[in-house]
């Protein structure tokens, strides 16, 4: 589902559409920068006209958003589906389900102070709709086969707020003017609701080097920004932009494109896993184990760019499972043919478990400790690694990685 949103450019008041994917604003008009950060999720509001003087009688009904993946392994396998759905999260009857085709139909507004009306509250959880989405999906492990783990990967998550208005005793929808439910039959949920919350407000970063004070460069979707006057890489914590540990392993006069895959060294005690020889014990790699393996701490490859899932496994699995050919690795220096980074660290984190579960070849030696696993010493990385072109496909030669184009760039709409 692809969605718009308006947003006024900071600096010079410019009307920019985004992508509900962008957190980079590059005005068109003036041409400054600026990363959007909020505390939580996005919020944005559907647009309905009413008349001035009844504006401040709206109520606005929250919807969660959820676009990612759901992964879950089970005694079938791995399964997975890309998911992009809205489900109500105030639970009065007469409210529809979910928003359908609206946010995709419709130019979506980032909510602001300027926003007149009410807000009832998100009294469904957040988990609770994850697990509703689950359930409709058919990734809740409910036909007959044992769950062992359930992973969002890649998710993105936003509010999106329906325009109510009471007419004539009904409380209406003013997107369509369609009567929900009676004042009558809603009077005993709170209807109340409370003004914007000033923390909902987006704020703007501006996307100067903190090291040097030279511009980062970055695409709308992007979510880690890089200097090429001191070859440093950003992405935006909790209190402004922070360097990120950032390599790269130099590839050859072929070399066509950098992708980059956050590199995850972590302990799993329970399920014996310290150095890199045990993980390819445990998930019983048909290879001969080097002795200087017992000595590498296990890490896990996870793309640090959003795939179809498959692919995802795919690429994560190859990686991880031949990272003892990735000796040799240098201080990231800035290259033009860097691919963006779209998968964020907490993701990635999530999907040690998936990783470690395509990994193996005898699934009743991993399948069933997953849930118990839990990681520990974790340390991380953002490493480039170098591909070829061979045609209709990346190809990574030291490992075999084979990500085919078109997957590629259909992978900046998930």
């Amino acid at each position: 589902m692809d969605i718009r949103v308006e947003q006024p450019c900071p600096q010079c008041g410019g009307a920019v559409t985004l992508s509900a994917s962008d957190r980079l604003l590059t005005c068109p008009y003036c041409g400054i920068k600026n990363f959007l950060q909020a505390d939580g999720p996005f919020r944005y509001s559907l647009p309905g006209n009413v008349d001035a003087a009844v504006q401040d009688q709206l109520l606005h009904a929250p919807y969660l958003r959820f676009k990612g993946t759901v992964f879950l392994v089970s005694e079938t396998g791995i399964s997975h589906r890309v998911v992009d759905t809205t489900q109500a999260g105030f639970p009065m009857p007469g409210l529809p389900p979910s928003l359908g085709m609206r946010p995709q139909a419709m130019r979506l507004a980032r909510l602001s102070a300027g926003n007149p009306g009410r807000f009832l509250r998100l009294s469904v959880k957040a988990p609770v709709i994850l697990e509703k989405v689950a359930r409709i999906h058919a990734l809740s492990g409910k036909d007959g086969s044992r769950l062992y783990h359930r992973a969002y990967i890649g998710e993105e998550l936003s509010f999106i707020y329906l325009p109510l208005l009471r007419e004539d005793e009904m409380l209406v929808d003013v997107v369509t003017g369609d009567p929900l439910i009676t004042l009558a039959k809603a009077a005993s949920y709170p209807l109340k609701g409370s003004p914007f919350n000033p923390r909902w407000q987006v704020k703007f970063l501006a996307t100067l080097c903190p090291r040097c004070g030279w511009s980062l460069d970055g695409e709308g979707d992007c979510l880690v920004l890089t200097c090429s006057n001191c070859d440093t890489a950003w992405h935006l914590g909790r209190s402004g932009l922070e360097r990120i540990d950032c390599r790269i392993i130099p590839g050859g006069l072929d070399t066509a494109i950098y992708l980059a895959f956050w590199k995850i060294s972590a302990h799993l005690p329970s399920m014996k896993i310290w150095s890199f020889a045990d993980f390819m014990q445990q998930t019983n790699q048909p290879v001969v184990i080097h002795n200087d393996w017992r000595e590498r701490v296990m890490s896990f490859w996870i793309p640090a760019f959003k795939l179809q899932p498959r692919m995802f496994l795919k690429a994560g699995r190859q990686a991880t499972v031949n990272q003892w050919r990735f000796d040799g690795d240098q201080e990231m220096y800035v290259l033009p043919n860097q691919y963006p980074v779209t998968l964020p660290f907490n993701e990635a984190l999530q999907a040690i478990k998936v990783i470690l579960a395509a990994s193996a070849t005898s699934p009743e030696n991993i399948f069933p400790y997953l849930a118990g696993a839990q990681t520990e010493n974790i340390s991380y990385s953002l490493v480039y690694l170098p591909f070829e072109d061979r045609k209709h496909d990346w190809v990574q030669p030291r490992t075999g990685v084979v990500i085919a184009k078109n997957i590629l760039r259909l992978g900046r709409s998930l």
